[in-house]
C-alpha cells in the first residue's frame, strides 16, 4: 500500500473514531496533495507526498515558533498537535551524526574543496538525502565540512 493509500486508510478510521483534530490534519494533508497533483497534472509518488508532508511540518514549525514570540499558547498546542499527525507520515529521520557522515562521504567523492564549491555538494546532497534528514540540517553539515 502507498503512502497516499495509507493517508487514506487513516482519514477514514479517524472518521470512524470520532477523532475531529487528527480528522481535519489529515483532511489538510490530502487537501495539499491533492493540489500538488492538480498543479502539476501529475499522481504523486511516494517520495513527492514526504515532500509535501516535509513542506506541512515544516510549516507547523514556523507557526508554532510565530504564535508562541506572540504569547499564543493555546493556538501554538493546535500547531504542534497537527505537526505530531503529520511526522506520522515521515519516514525516520538521520540523526545529526549520520548526516555528517553522508556528507562528508558526498563531500570527499566530489572533491569539493571549499565554500564555493557549497551549491554543487547541496545539490547532491538533497537529491540524496530528501524526505530523510532536514535540509537545514545537511547545509549546515556541508558548511562544517566545507570549512575544514
Amino acid at each position: 500500500m502507498g503512502l497516499k493509500d495509507q493517508i487514506t486508510e487513516d482519514m477514514k478510521s479517524a472518521m470512524r473514531a470520532k477523532d475531529t483534530a487528527r480528522l481535519s490534519t489529515i483532511r489538510l494533508l490530502l487537501a495539499a496533495i491533492k493540489q500538488k497533483e492538480v498543479d502539476e497534472r501529475i499522481t504523486l509518488d511516494d517520495a513527492q507526498v514526504v515532500s509535501v508532508v516535509d513542506k506541512l511540518v515544516k510549516q507547523r514549525k514556523d507557526s508554532i515558533a510565530a504564535y508562541t514570540q506572540a504569547a499564543r499558547q493555546d493556538l501554538a498546542d493546535i500547531e504542534a498537535a497537527e505537526m505530531q499527525v503529520l511526522q506520522g507520515y515521515l519516514p525516520q529521520r538521520l540523526s545529526q551524526e549520520e548526516v555528517q557522515a553522508e556528507v562528508d562521504a558526498l563531500v570527499a567523492e566530489m572533491g569539493a574543496a571549499g565554500p564555493g564549491d557549497m551549491g554543487k555538494v547541496m545539490g547532491a546532497a538533497k537529491a540524496k538525502l530528501a524526505g530523510k534528514a532536514e535540509m537545514a540540517l545537511v547545509s549546515a553539515a556541508v558548511k562544517a565540512a566545507l570549512s575544514r
